[in-house]
């Protein structure tokens, strides 16, 4: 089977600092698979929100993820504090991948990188919309 591989750009357009509680952690001790999206979708709602939209509102349009992909560096563990940065590639008229890139705060060791793939989405038509310009403009690649 073919490894995923993600690259990531040099620079991050956004980046937060998320600790590693204990519902976090897994019967091996570190990070859960599923904790680590969970940590990601927080860092996503941040993401959003520092730019003064929300995931439900981008000027008009809210977002959906269309895919997922993850690709893990090393483990976490319990009282780290992770540093999730974002940035944006490969747009299309409906959307993007927005990259992620989880960092160990204290050693800067790399945990994980990823990227959901989003599109923009009229919730009160329930059907795609154009990636609002205001978008490209703020976080574009």
């Amino acid at each position: 089977m073919a490894r995923i591989r993600i690259e990531l750009p040099e620079t991050f357009v956004f980046a937060t600092e998320v600790p590693i509680y204990i519902q976090h952690i897994n019967y091996g001790h570190h990070l859960d698979n599923a904790a680590l999206l969970m940590l990601v979708a927080e860092a996503r709602v941040r993401f959003f929100k520092h730019f003064g939209w929300s995931e439900m509102d981008v000027d008009g349009p809210g977002i959906i993820v269309a895919d997922v992909a993850a690709q893990y560096r090393s483990e976490a563990f319990h009282g780290e504090t992770l540093v999730i940065g974002f940035a944006t590639a490969d747009f299309h008229e409906h959307g993007c991948d927005l990259l992620w890139q989880l960092n160990d705060q204290a050693s800067g060791r790399e945990v994980a990188r990823g990227k959901h793939g989003i599109v923009f989405f009229d919730y009160a038509t329930r059907s795609k919309a154009r990636v609002p310009a205001s978008f490209i403009a703020k976080v574009g690649a």
